[in-house]
């Protein structure tokens, strides 16, 4: 048995402080490389997040390509018995993403660090300097498609009762008075509630304890089919693992995001 196999999908530092030697752990920062380099939490290996997205207009946000990501996580030493901690210094947007690409090579054995390093910086925790070597080559996967909606699995599911599309942006842009792509506004139905809103700013960017309250009183319920979404699949990694850690049994990532779809000809917009 792991020695994480009791633990909830969301950890606290005390919970990871305890785990750090443990064999089958695979920590991952997802910060910046300036960051990391200024002191990681000990045995912590730095991905840099652009390597988690495909990063070509006009959806940079789709997965890599298949052979990209056996090498990352060749680099990180996956094994089927690992388990994953993620964490970033954003509260985690980055970190959810990257859960939802274990999601998509069919590994369930992962958690997220509360608060990620800012959590661990607020409770004076021990920081190293020592870089781990890559673990190795590259690894082979099978993705999964489960984890992801396309844009037309989401086009075919708009006003259906059972959907609730949970639009991570900022409210400028879900208005369309921020524009970042040729159309404007959000999808039909869509609900917005900004990533960061999510967050608690006076407990380091834990997820925010009413987080059950505030998706209820929304409308995005774990009777539905959650499909949640930003503009690159950036932010809405949190929204993701929010939707996850809560125990909602169908939630999928959209990868194109709004990049995708207010650039394509035959989206529909609602302002």
């Amino acid at each position: 048995m792991s020695a994480f196999s009791t633990l909830p999908l969301v950890i606290e530092p005390a919970d990871l402080a305890t785990r750090l030697a443990t064999r089958e752990l695979i920590l991952v920062d997802l910060t910046s490389a300036a960051r990391y380099a200024a002191g990681h939490i000990p045995g912590a290996r730095f991905v840099d997040p652009k390597r988690t997205q495909l990063g070509q207009p006009p959806a940079p946000g789709l997965l890599p390509a298949q052979a990209q990501l056996e090498a990352l996580f060749g680099e990180l030493g996956h094994n089927p018995d690992a388990v994953y901690v993620v964490y970033d210094d954003e509260g985690g947007g980055w970190a959810g993403r990257f859960i939802w690409l274990l999601d998509v090579i069919g590994h369930s054995h992962y958690h997220y660090l509360n608060g990620g390093l800012q959590a661990w910086l607020a409770e004076v925790r021990e920081l190293s300097h020592t870089t781990p070597t890559s673990a190795g080559g590259p690894v082979a996967l099978e993705l999964h498609d489960e984890p992801s909606a396309t844009r037309e699995y989401l086009q075919s599911r708009l006003g259906a009762a059972d959907l609730a599309i949970w639009d991570a942006r900022a409210p400028s842009e879900y208005r369309g008075e921020k524009v970042l792509t040729a159309k404007a506004g959000h999808i039909p139905g869509a609900v917005n509630f900004e990533w960061t809103a999510g967050m608690d700013p006076a407990r380091a960017l834990r997820i925010r304890e009413d987080m059950p309250a505030i998706l209820e009183s929304l409308g995005i319920t774990k009777d539905k089919e959650i499909i949640t979404h930003c503009q690159t699949h950036h932010r809405s990694g949190f929204t993701y693992l929010v939707a996850k850690a809560l125990g909602y049994p169908r939630v999928k990532g959209y990868a194109g995001s709004w990049g995708e779809w207010g650039n394509h000809p035959d989206t529909p917009v609602e302002v």
